[in-house]
């Protein structure tokens, strides 16, 4: 593109008479583009480029790609986003780009420019309020902390929210995969009587990922899907007035049902709770925009939903393991689960729930079910400690626990010895200690309480877990500690001066 200086200069000269290639002589520009400017009807000031076209030829096959990449930055940490040079490198790497870094560098570069701009324009405008017709939802997940079997642990809960209405339904979870999400969805489903007409989920879950333009939905939720006829839909990428409704009933979920923290034996139960509950604070409560009142809009949800099929689904991943000579099998990350010895070096079916680990031999037998474990940190089914969380709630099976009969024999002889209560309340304290130090450490730290102060004393447990944790041993001195000093010192405490 020339400046409007050479268009003048060229205009100028063409009304008087000069030749095309004198004109291209005179201002230094090619002959095309002289009688482009010479023809030209309107010369009025053309609308700034926007959208995706690169202007460089080679980079426009992947446009669509980068323009992705940097959209889906705005989810990460600033420091985790893209610069120009990572995003040339995996050009390179997984499309065989053979272009320049500058051409990649001047298009990202413009492109943030205009995100940034149209963000902007976007905010000043305001969004489009949307409306929703009765029996669609509007799917997403938060965090918040639960005590669970009195020890304290961030969980995810999904909530469906119905936008007609503003009613909004939770439950909750360990994790945010698609069994998961599948059981969330059911769950709500046969509260309400009957299934949704369109559900709109955030791309973050992961029942669907955003891969340049399209959405990559999981095999689990598509079966899902097809089962109960629902018909689903992702948000764009920072279109939060999509789903303004979840992500505000998220919001009061949190502040409204889990404070203070909630305590519970079993999620499946307080599940079955908390859907009665979110339903219970509609009750009364007028909506924010139409002035009816929610419950009642509710009714027209349920009444606009699709029947519920005849038989409920399976919300379970199926995975194939191989045993190793111990029977056992990873799932789930580092997980390790037992399906005895019986299995050693034999192949087991393995389905994967929202809160169980079912185990299938090759006969279609189930071998063995376990509560499924989440996190990264390694776990073990045959881990005492996991066994300890339940035994904490029922002392009553301590003899026949396999926490006892992990536990060195004098340990178990002095809780033995216990009453119900006592009992009780040293098995949390091993519990607790455990949690944060680990199975070893905490089963140490409670036999030097036990040396030392004749019981398993909280404190002295955590103190003694916590240098064993650390690797450091006991202090061993050369000759017998005189402590007649410190003797001393308590009879003064205790009014002993006199004598003294």
């Amino acid at each position: 593109m020339i400046g409007v200086h050479k268009i003048e200069d060229i205009r100028r000269l063409g009304r008087g008479g000069a030749s095309v290639a004198s004109i291209a002589r005179d201002t230094g520009v090619s002959e095309p583009t002289v009688r482009k400017y010479l023809r030209e009807v309107d010369l009025s000031e053309r609308p700034p480029e926007v959208g995706r076209s690169p202007r460089s030829p080679i980079l426009e096959p992947y446009a669509e790609a980068i323009d992705s990449w940097l959209a889906e930055d705005r989810r990460c940490w600033h420091k985790q986003r893209h610069t120009a040079r990572r995003v040339y490198d995996r050009l390179v790497e997984e499309m065989g780009f053979e272009g320049s870094y500058s051409t990649v560098q001047r298009y990202v570069k413009r492109r943030r420019r205009e995100l940034a701009a149209g963000r902007d324009a976007r905010e000043a405008q305001g969004y489009l309020l949307l409306d929703w017709a009765p029996g669609e939802c509007q799917v997403d997940f938060g965090q918040a902390d639960f005590r669970v079997r009195g020890v304290v642990q961030r969980g995810h809960y999904l909530v469906v929210t119905f936008p007609h209405s503003n009613v909004g339904l939770a439950q909750v979870f360990w994790g945010e995969t698609a069994e998961c999400v599948c059981q969330g969805l059911r769950d709500v489903f046969e509260f309400a009587g009957g299934v949704p007409l369109r559900a709109v989920f955030d791309n973050a879950t992961e029942v669907g990922r955003r891969v340049g333009a399209r959405v990559v939905t999981s095999a689990l939720f598509r079966r899902f899907a097809a089962h109960y006829g629902l018909d689903y839909s992702f948000t764009n990428p920072y279109s939060g007035n999509e789903k303004g409704s979840v992500e505000n009933k998220v919001g009061a979920v949190r502040r409204n049902l889990f404070v203070p923290v909630p305590a519970f034996s079993d999620v499946r139960g307080f599940n079955a709770r908390l859907l009665g509950r979110c339903l219970g604070r509609s009750e009364g409560r007028a909506h924010y925009r139409k002035g009816a009142c929610e419950s009642e809009l509710f009714e027209e949800d349920r009444a606009a939903l699709s029947p519920l099929p005849p038989a409920p689904f399976a919300c379970v991943a199926w995975l194939t393991r191989k045993c190793d000579r111990q029977g056992t099998f990873k799932a789930g990350g580092e997980h390790r689960y037992s399906a005895g010895p019986a299995y050693a070096s034999r192949e087991v079916a393995v389905a994967m729930g929202a809160f169980d680990v079912t185990v299938v031999g090759d006969g279609g037998e189930v071998v063995t079910a376990y509560e499924r474990e989440w996190g990264d940190a390694p776990t073990d089914s045959a881990d005492p400690l996991l066994q300890l969380k339940l035994l904490c709630n029922r002392p009553g099976g301590w003899r026949d626990s396999v926490v006892r009969g992990s536990l060195p024999d004098e340990l178990v002889a002095y809780l033995d010895s216990e009453g119900p209560a006592d009992l009780r309340a040293d098995l949390r304290a091993l519990r607790d200690s455990a949690a944060r130090r680990g199975w070893s450490a905490a089963v140490e730290g409670a036999l030097r309480s036990l040396g030392a102060t004749g019981g398993v004393d909280a404190a002295t447990l955590e103190l003694s877990a916590a240098v064993s944790a650390s690797g450091c041993g006991r202090v061993e001195y050369d000759e017998p500690v005189d402590l007649a000093d410190y003797d001393r010192a308590f009879e003064l405490l205790e009014g002993g001066a006199a004598s003294a």
